[in-house]
């Protein structure tokens, strides 16, 4: 693929994610959130809870200010793409909560405070994740979440859940303790549907392989397998005796072959199974190199 290809491809990638993820935001927020009055963390739980301690802040104001502030932030740490993807989901998202808000009926899909808020939290988490995955974000408090994770190098869903937290406590001084209950189960599923969502189609499979026989296997996993492998030099543990083991990286789809294919070259083979979260280089976020 060449280059300008795979950068259009791209960039339709991201507008899509973008788009989709806005929508949904959206369509959560006027079919669960503001019919049941569902606690929210973000710029405009922080806005609420600031004009409950300081009556003559304005929230509408507040949460401009801030937001701006955040744009800056994010302009800074983040950079000139990140900004002005976010800019885009700031004009889309209201756009879609005025479409979806005159719906006739949207509100009224359950008359149940907790099954809103399961509904609520479960697409906020996948909302924002697919904003996020691919390096933008809905603005506000997600720039702070984007720029933590990027420094401290955690899974963004930890600051988000921490953030969220904080902003919900701070509203729970005023909300009714129910309430805030239906708040905390937004905020939990939220967080663990971000999280998958993140790594949708990122996670793979590792094994590791001890064989007398790697040298046939090394063949069978980058010719009929086709997998990328890599020659670890070992010591077996009770006879002491030098050996190679094989490190391979394949998608959870292969996982089924690759050990039919060991099997069959070894029944013996000693194999390790680990998942992993994410994986970049050749072969995975970029072209597989093919050696003639």
């Amino acid at each position: 693929m060449s280059i300008t290809k795979k950068k259009a491809k791209n960039a339709a990638l991201t507008t899509a994610s973008i788009v989709a993820g806005n929508a949904l935001l959206a369509f959560l927020v006027a079919a669960f959130v503001i019919p049941h009055d569902i606690i929210m963390g973000g710029t405009t739980g922080i806005g609420i809870v600031m004009s409950k301690l300081i009556p003559q802040i304005d929230v509408p104001m507040f949460v401009l200010i801030l937001n701006i502030l955040m744009l800056i932030l994010g302009l800074i740490v983040l950079g000139k793409a990140f900004v002005m993807t976010t800019i885009v989901s700031s004009v889309i998202y209201p756009l879609f909560l005025e479409l979806f808000q005159r719906i006739p009926g949207i509100g009224n899909m359950t008359s149940d405070p907790l099954t809103a808020s399961i509904f609520a939290g479960c697409l906020l988490g996948i909302s924002l994740g697919l904003v996020m995955r691919v390096g933008s974000s809905t603005g506000g408090s997600d720039i702070i979440n984007l720029v933590l994770a990027k420094v401290f190098h955690l899974p963004v869903s930890i600051f988000v859940w921490l953030c969220d937290i904080i902003v919900v406590g701070g509203q729970a001084i005023f909300a009714p303790a129910e309430s805030t209950l239906y708040a905390i189960i937004v905020v939990v599923l939220e967080t663990l549907l971000l999280d998958r969502v993140m790594l949708v189609g990122k996670s793979q499979i590792q094994l590791f392989i001890i064989s007398k026989e790697y040298e046939k296997l090394r063949e069978l996993l980058l010719n009929t397998l086709e997998a990328g492998v890599t020659m670890a030099m070992i010591e077996t543990g009770k006879l002491g005796e030098n050996q190679k083991g094989i490190i391979c990286v394949i998608p959870p789809r292969k996982l089924y072959d690759a050990t039919e294919l060991i099997k069959g070259a070894d029944p013996h083979a000693f194999i390790t199974v680990t998942q992993i979260k994410e994986v970049r280089g050749r072969g995975f976020t970029e072209e597989r190199e093919v050696l003639k």
